[in-house]
């Protein structure tokens, strides 16, 4: 497990706690764990929900430690209102019913004035009737399956109608592969299978007949696609029509089928594979070469060219090497942008409303507007707390990276609900 220098032991917190395999990393003296986020001494306490451990760890971790990078950004500049941000860090194993048990600690002992976390919209799931009990704010960072527009929940990246549509009709295209068939393939929970559904329904309107297309879902942490990616090479040969992949398995299991993939020797020229939760991050220790020319989508791209993402990057970078993280400085991804996103527009509310108090902080939204790294300016208004961003569609190149297929001109408004559902 990745972990702060001078942070409790996993072990030691357990005895103090109970709590099981749910361990905080921040050091909770037992004066300080239920001080108030904003009370006296001049701190105010935010709290992170994302896995160090378990089939997440790789991805997910990541973002704990760039949510600090963003509070100590933000604090070397004077903090929020006075205070200084100060970062409580959390490992709930990817195990979905501790994201819940650890963000009720958080809020109603810690008192952490936000939380920013999550990953699968299980976690989401999980977390959300805790959150709106306490009237708590959650920065939830990742692109997702929409259908969902809680007041306490602060989505900061892309509902479907402004990612995965805008990809799909990429591939359906003749600018794309002129796709007419399509293999969905998903891990076994409600991001996948609600994402499938609303691309059945589009389709449906498309006028494409059901016999276009097939569905498979696997268990989380699944790692052996030999038999799937048969099939899919069976789905292929049938013709009727150029056929894709919308894959939609998540964590480790992406690089397990990719690299299944490309020993069964199958390119993207055959069958292109749209990987809607694949980051640079999934890359890493795999040939790419075989892989040239799959795709993604997402609100950033590591390859984006911009002054922020410039430094952006560099900023990480620094970090990487004079924190010692326990990842690659070289590389990001969007839900770590998104996660830097989200500290500066909590940060940027906060300052507006003058207060840490989450109804006045959610009152400032409206208006906000913040230069992201991806290089567009994503914003926020008082019709919901979706936050508008731009879209990339990537490609895989031979450096693990994506290179810029696409690109959207402006921020496409947030689109909560889909018509498709």
């Amino acid at each position: 497990m990745a972990r702060f220098s001078g942070r409790f032991s996993r072990r030691s917190f357990l005895r103090v706690t109970g709590l099981g395999a749910a361990a905080l990393t921040t050091p909770l003296a037992a004066p300080a764990i239920v001080r108030s986020a904003y009370a006296a001494g001049g701190t105010v306490k935010l709290g992170c929900l994302f896995s160090s451990s378990g089939t997440m760890a790789n991805i997910e971790g990541r973002l704990n430690y760039v949510v600090r990078m963003a509070a100590d950004e933000i604090n070397a500049k004077g903090g929020v209102n006075g205070r200084t941000i100060e970062v409580a860090v959390s490992d709930p194993a990817s195990d979905w019913p501790l994201y819940a048990q650890i963000g009720k600690q958080m809020l109603e002992q810690d008192k952490v004035a936000a939380l920013f976390g999550c990953w699968t919209s299980v976690s989401r799931k999980s977390v959300l009737p805790v959150v709106e009990q306490a009237k708590g704010l959650l920065f939830y960072p990742l692109h997702f399956e929409g259908d969902e527009n809680s007041p306490n929940v602060v989505y900061v990246n892309s509902p479907p109608a402004s990612s995965v549509l805008p990809a799909v009709d990429y591939l359906m295209s003749d600018d794309g592969v002129s796709a007419k068939r399509f293999f969905m393939l998903g891990s076994d929970y409600v991001w996948p299978r609600t994402i499938n559904k609303q691309l059945k329904g589009y389709w449906k309107s498309k006028g494409i007949e059901e016999s276009a297309w097939k569905e498979e879902y696997v268990p989380l942490g699944f790692s052996n696609f030999q038999t799937l990616v048969n099939q899919i090479r069976a789905f292929a040969d049938a013709g009727g029509g150029k056929p894709i992949v919308v894959l939609t398995v998540v964590g480790s299991s992406i690089p397990d089928f990719l690299r299944e993939f490309s020993n069964q020797g199958i390119k993207a020229t055959d069958v292109p594979v749209l990987g809607l939760d694949m980051v640079e991050a999934d890359l890493e220790g795999l040939n790419t070469e075989p892989l040239v020319g799959h795709l993604n989508c997402w609100a950033y791209l590591q390859n984006a060219k911009a002054a922020a993402n410039t430094a952006f990057l560099k900023q990480w970078a620094d970090y990487v090497k004079a924190k010692n993280v326990p990842f690659k400085g070289d590389v990001a991804i969007d839900p770590m942008v998104s996660a830097y996103d989200a500290v500066h527009l909590w940060a940027m509310a906060a300052a507006k409303a003058n207060s840490f108090e989450v109804p006045e902080v959610r009152k400032a939204f409206a208006g906000l507007t913040f230069d992201c790294p991806s290089g567009y300016t994503i914003s926020m208004t008082a019709e919901n707390n979706y936050v508008a961003r731009g879209v990339f569609i990537g490609s895989v190149n031979e450096k693990q990276g994506f290179d810029i297929l696409w690109q959207s001109k402006d921020t496409p408004k947030p689109v909560p609900f889909s018509p498709y559902s």
